[in-house]
């Protein structure tokens, strides 16, 4: 065997609708440890993963998303940003990274909501100077690094794995203050 290992880390061509799909894990050990009330909306649900490793979590659950992309649990198109208050008491979601402080922002003042999670490139983290004026609670560092291929490789039939790039959620919980706790959030239990 070679002294040095090959990668194996695929390199997709870039996602125009930014639809990058989690590993079912992700969702189902932040619902294992990190503790929800209420209904949890996925505001950019994709194929549904998040709402169905909330409702196997015994959460209620809900998700929408600027496209149908045939998650059979769809609530319907909705732009996230045209949305001013909501049932949920919870945003859970992988939202597109070019706007997650948006993204973020919006959640944390929409009437009722009590906790938000987004899942968020960890390598993003030491440039992120905008976290420091939200209620940042916690940060769920992924191990191992979960793969999050376009959505279009997913319905091609392709396996994803191989991930080339780090992962956190990051939770906020509205009137939180102080610094944000740092934990692991690891596949295996």
């Amino acid at each position: 065997m070679d002294a040095i290992a090959k990668i194996n880390a695929h390199k997709w061509a870039r996602e125009p609708n930014e639809h990058y799909v989690e590993e079912f894990w992700c969702s189902e050990r932040l619902f294992a440890e990190e503790k929800f009330e209420g209904l949890v909306w996925d505001s950019c649900c994709g194929f549904g993963r998040i709402p169905d490793s909330a409702i196997k979590a015994g959460l209620p659950a809900m998700g929408t998303d600027l496209v149908d992309r045939g998650y059979r649990g769809f609530d319907g198109a909705c732009d996230f940003f045209d949305c001013e208050a909501t049932v949920a008491r919870n945003i859970v979601c992988n939202p597109p990274f070019n706007i997650a402080a948006q993204f973020a922002a919006h959640a944390l003042v929409l009437d009722g909501i009590a906790k938000v999670a987004m899942i968020f490139p960890t390598a993003r983290l030491n440039a992120a100077h905008w976290l420091r004026e939200t209620p940042l609670m916690r940060v769920w560092l992924m191990t191992p690094r979960p793969s999050m291929p376009p959505g279009h490789t997913i319905t091609a039939g392709e396996k994803p794995g191989g991930g080339k790039m780090d992962f956190c959620w990051l939770v906020w919980e509205r009137g939180h203050e102080g610094p944000a706790e740092l934990r692991w959030l690891r596949r295996d239990a």
